[in-house]
């Protein structure tokens, strides 16, 4: 009787497991089968935000946010159909965080790698500030591969830094090797530093998206920081604006305090054909402190 009991609940036991394993190989996958994780070099692997489906977007955050600084693009991007493709650069956000360079090379060879893997073809690529110059390297060392249309959201371009032959901008070197010597002791008070000159002014941007973006660079690697602020001081992109052949959007504020207007001015006279867009209200945050007029701009540009 006792070996009858055995067989009957080993009999159960193994029907459940088929059942199961029947259950699970027929069920269709909730998820679309991507990555959120992509490795790009050994034991560097970024994170990627792949949403959407549809014509893809690549978009690239600016220093020192992540891709979730584009949340409110996404949802308008995928409810217009396109997938959504947010990378976030080696060094911040949910991405590892190594040693080593962080560079212009470094950061489009990385996102380079992703599109391959991911096999995207024909996108728009767009990169706010330091994205923005990312973007501008990747297209001209690359040639635009993978990308059809390129956008640029208050890019750090082609020259962050003020010199004798680039009278543009608002900082110089000295001004910079400040802010990184601030990185490497107080990096709460460069954050606090940043914020009060980030928006337009004190009300363009509430305490509430202040409070959010806090929180998205403060998972950013000091290191990271310090090493990109350098990129960011002492690279000269304008031979690249030559290379770029491909249709060209510029959305910048017109009250930006971080990379002033006349960057854009000087964007838009290097790549020809490009399309210059004023954002009259927005400081360096035009994303969200005009993010309708931001999210048409765009979408108008893909579509």
């Amino acid at each position: 009787m006792k070996t009858l009991k055995v067989t009957a609940i080993t009999a159960l036991f193994l029907s459940l497991l088929t059942a199961t394993t029947y259950s699970q190989s027929q069920r269709k996958p909730g998820a679309l089968g991507r990555a959120e994780y992509v490795e790009v070099e050994p034991n560097v692997k970024l994170h990627v935000t792949d949403l959407g489906e549809g014509k893809p977007v690549v978009l690239i955050h600016g220093w020192p946010l992540s891709d979730a600084m584009y949340e409110y693009q996404y949802a308008d991007l995928i409810q217009k159909g396109y997938r959504v493709i947010g990378i976030t650069l080696r060094g911040f956000g949910l991405s590892d965080k190594p040693g080593g360079r962080y560079d212009y090379d470094v950061f489009a060879d990385d996102i380079k790698e992703v599109l391959d893997k991911l096999k995207i073809e024909g996108a728009t690529i767009g990169g706010f500030s330091m994205g923005g110059a990312t973007v501008i390297h990747y297209v001209a060392k690359y040639n635009a591969a993978h990308v059809s249309k390129l956008a640029l959201f208050g890019a750090a371009a082609p020259i962050w830094t003020r010199r004798d032959d680039f009278q543009y901008g608002v900082w110089t070197k000295e001004d910079v090797n400040g802010l990184i010597a601030l990185n490497n002791t107080n990096r709460p008070q460069l954050f606090e530093n940043f914020g009060k000159i980030f928006p337009a002014n004190e009300t363009s941007v509430s305490p509430g998206y202040g409070a959010w973006l806090g929180g998205i660079q403060a998972q950013a690697s000091p290191y990271a920081m310090g090493e990109a602020m350098k990129a960011l001081r002492d690279t000269d992109l304008r031979g690249d604006l030559k290379k770029i052949k491909i249709p060209t959007l510029i959305l910048h504020g017109k009250q930006d305090k971080i990379c002033s207007y006349d960057l854009a001015e000087q964007m838009h006279a290097g790549i020809a054909g490009s399309k210059l867009v004023p954002f009259e209200k927005s400081g360096h945050a035009l994303f969200i402190e005009e993010l309708d007029k931001f999210n048409t701009e765009l979408a108008g540009f893909i579509k």
